[in-house]
């Protein structure tokens, strides 16, 4: 989430044309959909890349990034949380559709078939993505492998799991319309500065509503070293979840 731009995209573009064909055709043998490779003609792959993704950067994501990493910082925090009260079952449930701690010592990734592989000492890495689907990926020899994933909130069903229409409208007349959407948006525990990104208000409005959820019972805070996080209560989620949840 701090690594610069053009210190990837550099990288990138110093990639070798061998390197990169010989890429790309191991992952069309692996791939799970058919790939086509005709395309792939001329020279300079590694810098020709490098300015798709710049000019990718530029048109689609660039105004939004500092809402997303928002929502990446939220993840791993979240993540963190879980893991240090719960444990790795806890941490994994549910980072992807299928990812599961398995038995002893494994972690299930995905449903299709394969074989197992064993994580050295390197370990493996754990990267949150303002995605809808999510992927696991193999490095090359002697690289961690990674679990690459959506973060909490930025999936299909919003940030709250998916709640009703019908509920998030009759929460919005019974708090109002900002202070419902911050409390669907704290399934996630996160800071005032981190959600006014999100939802684009500014730190002083959301700071007001979250005054006032906090008043009512619905939201409370935790310190974390220098930042404090607000999560709902019991009774925040009792509410989100709407009539029947339990």
């Amino acid at each position: 989430m701090d690594t610069a731009l053009e210190s990837e995209l550099a990288e990138v573009a110093r990639v070798p044309d061998e390197v990169a064909v010989a890429g790309l055709r191991a992952a069309q043998e692996r791939a799970w959909a058919g790939q086509r490779l005709d395309w792939l003609t001329g020279r300079d792959h590694g810098a020709r890349a490098a300015e798709l993704f710049r000019a990718v950067w530029d048109a689609h994501l660039a105004a939004d990034w500092p809402a997303r990493r928002a929502a990446l910082r939220r993840d791993v925090t979240h993540r963190a949380g879980l893991l240090a009260a719960h444990g790795w079952p806890r941490a994994l449930h549910l980072m992807n559709r299928t990812s599961a701690w398995v038995g002893a010592d494994a972690i299930r990734f995905s449903d299709r078939p394969g074989r197992d592989r064993v994580v050295g000492p390197d370990g493996m890495l754990f990267v949150p993505v303002t995605a809808q689907r999510s992927s696991w990926l193999c490095e090359a020899p002697g690289r961690p492998f990674a679990m690459v994933y959506p973060a909490r909130g930025t999936g299909e069903g919003g940030a709250d799991g998916g709640h009703r229409a019908g509920d998030g409208r009759a929460l919005a007349r019974l708090l109002g319309g900002g202070r419902a959407q911050i409390l669907r948006n704290l399934a996630t525990p996160a800071t005032t500065s981190e959600l006014a990104l999100q939802l684009a208000q500014s730190v002083g409005t959301v700071g007001g509503h979250l005054a006032i959820l906090r008043d009512t019972g619905l939201v409370d805070r935790t310190r974390l070293g220098r930042r404090v996080l607000y999560h709902r209560t019991p009774l925040g989620d009792r509410l989100v979840a709407g009539p029947g949840a339990g």
